[in-house]
């Protein structure tokens, strides 16, 4: 089953455009001209990704994501925008958005947002039931935030154990810096981001027993847990 999508844009040459670009690339989209009947369209139906333009009549996109949320806390929301402001950014990923494209932007550059953001949706899906990890010398039991080097036992924090399950489920790949914030501390902020460089580093003193093990920084980005592929 193709990925459906629920696009709102008040630009119709615009919307239009991205509908059929997205199209062509196998999305079932679905156009909504504002956001009063982007609601009711996903009210009605059930959407594996939302995108949706900031500035919209009747419902700005920010409202709607708003109101989305209430509803669903999982469906990613991608926002589109001429605002490049940074507190209109973190505003954005204060109501939930997973990503956010300032205009004008190219068809390759959403193409490629809303492939990553597809692989991690997929790639949790997958793990979703997965509480035991082992990876180089390492065990890891989630459930009981429990991380064993060899017969070495470490008690995690909840935080450490949320951290580390996030790493795991895209090891190998990047985690989002906004996506793990927005996952286990609940919204995008300061504090919150440098509280999660603390635990980061929590993390990478305890891996750092396995020299095959890393956390990796990603400028800009995010972070990568490199481990050996099997």
């Amino acid at each position: 089953m193709n990925t459906r999508i629920l696009l709102c844009e008040d630009d119709p040459n615009l919307g239009s455009l991205l509908r059929e670009y997205l199209v062509a690339k196998d999305y079932e989209v679905d156009l909504m001209p504002d956001g009063e009947l982007g609601y009711q369209a996903f009210v009605e139906n059930e959407y594996d990704l939302c995108i949706f333009d900031v500035m919209m009549p009747n419902k700005d996109g920010f409202t709607l994501a708003s109101d989305i949320r209430k509803k669903d806390t999982k469906v990613p929301i991608i926002f589109l925008t001429v605002k490049a402001l940074k507190q209109d950014i973190l505003e954005g990923f204060k109501i939930g958005a997973d990503d956010y494209i300032t205009k004008p932007f190219s068809m390759e550059e959403l193409l490629f947002r809303i492939e990553a953001i597809m692989r991690r949706v997929n790639m949790q899906k997958l793990q979703l039931g997965t509480t035991e990890y082992k990876f180089g010398r390492f065990m890891f039991d989630y459930q009981k935030q429990i991380l064993t080097f060899d017969e070495e036992k470490h008690k995690l924090t909840t935080k450490e154990a949320e951290m580390l399950r996030a790493l795991l489920q895209n090891a190998n790949q990047i985690l989002e810096r906004n996506a793990a914030l927005k996952a286990i501390w609940g919204e995008v902020t300061y504090f919150n981001a440098r509280s999660m460089d603390v635990y980061i580093t929590k993390l990478r003193k305890i891996l750092q027993q396995d020299p095959d093990i890393s956390i990796v920084n990603i400028h800009g980005k995010g972070y990568k847990l490199v481990i050996p592929k099997d």
